[in-house]
Parts: structure tokens; sequence; C-alpha cells
């Protein structure tokens, strides 16, 4: 049967990302995940936490039932 794909319209990093370069991240998610690449999306830390930044994702990578995406974080929100 083979593994589900799921779309997903924002980035959830659950604190998960690892900073590559001054703005570039890279997050690995269980599970194939398709994502919008070149465009605008949300970083959230969680699904119901507000937004705490604007990205755009350079790089989708799926191997053993994980996805990695490379992304550029654009703007980040203040959390206070």
């Amino acid at each position: 049967m083979g593994m589900p794909m799921e779309l997903n319209t924002m980035i959830v990093t659950k604190g998960n990302e690892t900073r590559e370069e001054e703005n570039i991240f890279r997050l690995a998610k269980a599970g194939y995940r398709l994502y919008p690449i070149d465009i605008p999306i949300d970083v959230r830390k969680t699904i119901q936490s507000d937004s705490s930044g604007t990205a755009v994702i350079q790089k989708i990578e799926w191997a053993s039932e994980k996805t990695i995406i490379t992304y550029q974080l654009l703007s980040l929100n203040s959390t206070n």
C-alpha cells in the first residue's frame, strides 16, 4: 500500500528545526509530505500557535519515510 502523502500549507516546526546558515533552516518530518515551493508560507511552532514568521521552502527531500525541507526565513514575528 505505501505511506499516504500529506499536503501541508504551513511549516510546523515543533522546535525541531536546525539552522544551516543565518536564515536557512532544515526540518525533518515523519512521513511523506508535499509543500508549496518558492512561495511565502507561514511558520509555526505548533498548528495552534500564532505564526512565528514567513518562509520560502527551497528544497524538499523524501527518503526513508521522512520529508526533509530546507527553507529560508523571510520574516520573524516577535514572540512577546
